[in-house]
């Protein structure tokens, strides 16, 4: 396009802020690939050919092209109007999407969230299949076409009926927990995963109870024991300071957590709504969350 604007090989090469040799050979190549001349160098100044003429009035259209997809994604990165599709993972639904979603609607009344819980590997799969736009789950994922921007950490805590013995420590250590008397989650869920491996799954036996039984609530888990009925661990977040206090204790340091991420495709361009969530979600966290400075992160895959 500058060469025919141009009509000149060398002030064409200048403002492409390239050598005059490296034009000239790039144009050469492009022809001999076509197998049509472009520009016809025995006239001064050179001029297109006929063919050279359609080559160019389309390679301008392609230009004006990119130039408009640039504009329209440059667009999509700073609106979040309509409708976008959040999945987030049971785990933490219920305990962060009332914290931050009334700061978030009320920031931007133009955008409609339509939010679905999903397990881990179900929301990774929604989001390869584009069933959904941006996800909240715990993270690393491992996966290399899953952008990942963490938002905090949050500590595991331990719960037991307040009568436990393990309840007279101010903290608990992690290596005296038994696998076989603590309550999980059903088989899906990341935080099933991450219980066990605090708890020594490889050195898990049969359960305990005289019963076998696994929720895919937390809260069915926090009822079990508060009638005295084994232990468990639960997320920070959803603990109640009236109800939970009297079962709840921390552990050592550093502190078991998990973390918890945005995730989005590699290929997802609405930056301005992966910024505005995560604003939303750090402005209602408790203060005590993030407040420890030594931590263990434990992975669920």
């Amino acid at each position: 396009m500058a060469l025919d604007d141009h009509r000149h090989f060398v002030d064409a090469a200048e403002s492409c802020h390239i050598t005059q040799p490296t034009l000239t050979m790039q144009v050469r190549k492009m022809e001999d690939e076509i197998g049509v001349q472009i520009f016809n160098r025995s006239r001064k100044p050179i001029e297109p050919t006929p063919a050279g003429e359609e080559i160019i009035i389309r390679a301008r259209q392609i230009l004006r092209e990119i130039s408009d997809l640039r504009n329209y994604v440059s667009h999509e990165k700073k609106s979040i109007e309509g409708e976008f599709r959040l999945g987030i993972i049971p785990t933490l639904a219920p305990y962060l999407i009332p914290r931050f979603l009334p700061q978030f609607i009320s920031e931007n009344p133009n955008t409609h969230l339509r939010i679905e819980e999903l397990e881990s590997e179900q929301l990774l799969k929604a989001l390869h299949n584009d069933r959904i736009d941006i996800g909240l789950m715990v993270t690393p994922t491992e996966e290399r076409q899953i952008r990942e921007i963490p938002l905090f950490y949050e500590p595991f805590l331990f719960y037991a009926p307040y009568d436990h013995p393990y309840m007279h420590n101010e903290f608990i250590e992690d290596n005296l927990l038994d696998p076989a008397k603590v309550l999980v989650l059903t088989e899906g869920h990341c935080f099933r995963n991450q219980t066990l491996d605090i708890c020594g799954k490889a050195n898990q036996t049969n359960n305990a109870f005289g019963f076998y039984y696994e929720s895919g609530s937390i809260e069915a888990l926090k009822a079990m024991v508060r009638k005295g009925i084994g232990y468990t661990l639960v997320p920070e977040l959803s603990v109640d300071s009236m109800t939970d206090r009297p079962f709840v204790r921390r552990f050592t340091v550093p502190e078991p957590v998990r973390e918890v991420s945005i995730v989005v495709h590699q290929s997802f361009t609405r930056q301005l709504l992966i910024d505005q969530i995560k604003s939303a979600v750090l402005d209602n966290l408790p203060d005590n969350i993030n407040k420890t400075k030594s931590v263990k992160k434990i992975k669920w895959r």
